[in-house]
């Protein structure tokens, strides 16, 4: 069967499908829903869990104007119906209306927050709708009166004609007041680098540290409402990759960096958000020159093996985004201010000149996640780092020298087996590092996203 067709309406997301039915004399046949080719005419991917059908036995049968928490696509099995859509939610497109006359031949997609009714037009008409999310009792949503001159439905049957339930003849009408507003995001590991960034680009969203909401406390989980949030970052992480070699470390990393990315693909499984998680270039080994998305984990320490562990457990969530990145600098005590701050104090360092990668921004890194989020981008894994050549942590911190009025030879270049020795000597940890760290932006480019070389974004960030 060929695919069907999409059309679009006044109401922002409300999308009118027309199936591809094959009439003979038996009666016809159609495929009322298949994933695949619904997603390849444009229809989102709302990932529905349950089939409702709704029977009708006399025409004029009119259900009022109900608007439901969850997406939904209505169709027919049998009759003809004259539908209606109301937009309840906040935003300019609020009061929107939309209506038209369907058959079997017809279904549409109803969003989220856009409310719905019908009236039959023939007797015997079966309605029958997925929905994304499973009725709980006790859920309580808006409704609007069928009559309501705000909105001035054309009802093809009058309504002092039509079959209406006693609820449905006391709704209120339009009010602003009690427009929906749309579901909100989490940013989980607000007071890190990367959560101070997403929370200063996403000012609406919501953010949370361990100490309000631990995710690898079940009580906690369990008590959080998960069916609020559209989208979940997850900028959570532990990130001390030579404590991570310790007893007590090596817990902490797999609590946070592996079980926590688990729970939270489940509970996108679960409650339908989408699911962007941050990770990290340490999930290979570092021996070849640039990774790309679909390489092979090879983690070479315990911090490393723990990412690996969660990039598995996230990409069991329908809807996410992996986000792989390399040496973050944010706002905090970073790589880029430590170099900055030996230069003005006149040290002349030891940096170690056989890791090469590119250094993320902080504010790239959100740019990044906001265009796949905002351009609703293929889901699945991406490679986020600055652009530009690739270079070694020491001719890093001999770039900030320079722009901090030293000279680049004041950086003395050594190997990070030297460097090891010296930590080692000392007693402390030291985990393997990936000796080259630059990533494939191929992917994301493809997206339509142009990394800013990371020396611009270096010049940047010193001068502020």
């Amino acid at each position: 069967m060929s695919l069907p067709s999409l059309e679009t309406t006044p109401i922002p997301g409300l999308l009118v499908v027309r199936l591809d039915r094959r009439d003979d004399a038996r009666g016809f046949f159609k495929e009322n829903w298949q994933r695949q080719k619904m997603l390849a005419i444009g229809l989102p991917d709302f990932g529905p869990v349950q089939n409702n059908v709704s029977f009708n036995t006399d025409r004029g049968v009119t259900r009022g104007i109900h608007t439901e928490p969850w997406d939904k696509f209505v169709s027919l099995a049998t009759g003809r119906i004259f539908g209606a859509w109301v937009d309840m939610r906040e935003g300019e497109s609020f009061g929107a209306t939309f209506s038209l006359e369907m058959d079997t031949s017809v279904a549409v997609f109803v969003p989220r927050g856009v409310g719905n009714s019908y009236q039959t037009l023939e007797d015997a008409t079966a309605y029958t709708y997925l929905v994304n999310e499973h009725w709980r009792p006790g859920i309580t949503y808006p409704a609007l009166a069928l009559a309501d001159p705000t909105v001035a439905i054309p009802w093809p049957i009058p309504l002092a004609d039509a079959i209406i339930s006693d609820k449905d003849q006391h709704n209120p009408a339009l009010d602003p007041a009690t427009a929906i507003p749309p579901k909100k995001t989490l940013v989980l590991g607000a007071g890190g680098q990367l959560g101070k960034a997403l929370l200063a680009a996403i000012p609406e969203a919501e953010g949370v540290d361990r100490d309000t909401l631990d995710i690898t406390d079940a009580a906690a989980v369990a008590g959080w409402p998960w069916h609020d949030y559209a989208v979940v970052l997850n900028a959570a992480a532990y990130t001390a990759v030579d404590a991570a070699e310790t007893p007590e470390g090596r817990r902490s990393a797999w609590a946070a960096n592996a079980a926590a990315p688990a729970t939270l693909a489940r509970l996108a499984r679960e409650n339908g958000f989408t699911l962007v998680h941050y990770s990290s270039e340490y999930v290979f080994d570092g021996t070849v020159e640039e990774h790309s998305e679909d390489e092979p984990l090879s983690p070479l320490g315990v911090y490393a093996q723990t990412k690996a562990a969660g990039d598995l457990a996230v990409a069991l969530a329908p809807r996410h985004y992996l986000l792989r990145t390399s040496w973050v600098i944010g706002e905090g005590k970073n790589f880029v201010r430590t170099m900055q701050a030996l230069a003005g104090n006149g040290v002349s360092p030891a940096v170690v000149s056989d890791q090469v990668g590119r250094l993320t921004f902080t504010d790239e890194l959100v740019r990044a996640t906001r265009h796949l989020l905002d351009s609703a981008a293929e889901h699945g894994t991406y490679h986020v780092s600055n652009g530009g050549r690739a270079m070694s942590w020491a001719e890093i911190a001999q770039a900030v020298f320079e722009r901090s009025g030293r000279s680049a030879g004041d950086v003395t270049p050594i190997t990070t087996d030297a460097y090891a020795a010296g930590v080692l000597a000392k007693g402390q940890p030291f985990a393997p590092r990936p000796l080259r760290s630059a990533m494939s932006l191929d992917k994301v480019r493809a997206s339509g996203f142009e990394p800013e070389d990371a020396l611009v974004a270096l010049d940047r960030y010193l001068s502020a």
